[in-house]
């Protein structure tokens, strides 16, 4: 694929979507290996389905972990990443949900550890 030399404005309002994005971002290097050195580990990212969050998901996964994603309200690109991490033979939750609740969180814990038998790894990526 050739990459582009420049890039136009583009704008959005917040919470952005990635899918929107021209070109999109490049997620992982293409060819990277993972070495299972995060095997029966389970991760809990919260913030974000795209950018950031969705390439650290889809690392984290290539190194064995399970993955827990909590998102505001970006379902296509949530899609889009719990394929990523799935297409590494891993499970993918996905939790929309808005972190500035403390009930809502309490949930995240707890079905958490109900689907992915708890978590071992925290990414606070959440913008709140």
């Amino acid at each position: 694929m050739k990459k582009p030399t420049e890039f136009k404005d583009q704008k959005q309002s917040l919470p952005g979507k990635q899918s929107k994005m021209k070109p999109e971002p490049e997620v992982i290097r293409k060819g990277y290996k993972g070495s299972g050195k995060l095997k029966n580990k389970v991760a809990l990212i919260t913030g974000r389905d795209s950018g950031i969050g969705r390439s650290v998901a889809v690392h984290i996964a290539c190194e064995g972990a399970d993955v827990a994603i909590v998102y505001l309200s970006e379902d296509k690109d949530a899609k889009y990443t719990q394929e990523m991490v799935e297409k590494e033979g891993i499970k993918c939750l996905l939790i929309a949900g808005d972190l500035k609740s403390e009930s809502f969180c309490k949930k995240v814990l707890n079905q958490c550890v109900k689907e992915l038998g708890g978590i071992n790894i925290l990414v606070n990526n959440a913008a709140v």
